[in-house]
């Protein structure tokens, strides 16, 4: 893409994305993620009705009376984008590609997120750390990430979501609210990894996928290719028992996916190319409230 595509494209999803974080996100992610993340501000002596969970003992033993913590929500947050860049985002079939509504929503939760003074970070992933972006605020700042998510080229065409959350856990130390954005196209398990991040972080799960991931059409003879692997075969879609078993193959998928993030505890939306992500975001913003 040359140069002036590019800043066109940048200017054409600020103007779109800006808007909405403006006048329908600006609310709805102040209440969903403002207050999650807690800091410490004093001790003072117990009183009746406060959570024995916070009695700080080194004072209490100093003092032979009960000392509690109190703690102070934080002015700002550290916002990061955990964002997929494997070549199975490189595909749609309706409307647009799985990675152009990615960039979408990453813009749009940026703004969201500087509307709020909060920081906000990017790691580009595949089976490997792509790009680090650290936390920071500010237009032009975003304007970078947004010219990144559209022009980046990843290295490698895999993905290892297990690798990328264990970085998140490593390189991140401040507890920090992350937005993980991916197709969940991994055969490899990620769950522990995910469950021990988002006891660190709050972690946010945005699947996007294409509605052929989930049913088939009845083309007849199709030739199809695995984006990562490059391994070619042809399918006859005029079989219906092949067209079921795809579906059904989806369905089993999107439940061990679902079983994932509920018992690590995160929250998660999975958004069709094809349909309003504003909807699913507010959606996933009013859940959380």
């Amino acid at each position: 893409m040359e140069t002036s595509d590019i800043l066109k494209r940048v200017r054409q999803i600020e103007i779109k994305t800006r808007g909405l974080s403006n006048n329908i996100f600006a609310g709805q992610y102040h209440s969903a993620f403002k207050g999650k993340g807690m800091s410490f501000s004093e001790v003072r002596e117990y009183q009746y009705g406060d959570d024995v969970r916070d009695i700080d003992w080194n004072v209490t033993a100093r003092y032979n009376k009960p000392f509690v913590k109190v703690f102070e929500e934080e002015r700002e947050l550290t916002v990061m984008l955990l964002i997929d860049v494997s070549n199975s985002l490189d595909f749609g079939t309706v409307k647009q590609l799985k990675k152009d509504m990615v960039t979408e929503i990453a813009a749009t939760l940026a703004f969201s997120a500087i509307q709020n003074n909060d920081k906000i970070g990017v790691i580009f992933f595949s089976d490997r750390i792509e790009k680090f972006i650290p936390p920071k605020k500010g237009r032009k700042h975003i304007l970078y990430i947004i010219r990144e998510l559209l022009d980046f080229k990843p290295e490698s065409k895999r993905t290892d979501i297990k690798m990328a959350v264990e970085y998140l856990t490593n390189v991140i130390k401040k507890r920090c609210t992350t937005f993980m954005m991916s197709d969940f196209i991994d055969e490899n398990d990620f769950r522990n990894a995910l469950t021990i991040a988002n006891r660190k972080h709050d972690i946010v799960a945005i699947q996007v996928y294409d509605r052929r991931m989930a049913d088939l059409p009845n083309v007849g003879l199709m030739k199809v290719r695995d984006a990562e692997t490059g391994h070619e075969q042809w399918i006859d879609t005029s079989s219906r028992a092949l067209r079921n078993a795809h579906h059904d193959w989806w369905l089993q998928r999107q439940g061990v996916l679902n079983e994932t993030f509920t018992k690590s505890n995160v929250d998660s939306v999975s958004i069709r190319t094809d349909q309003d992500y504003v909807k699913s975001l507010l959606n996933l913003f009013a859940k959380r409230n």
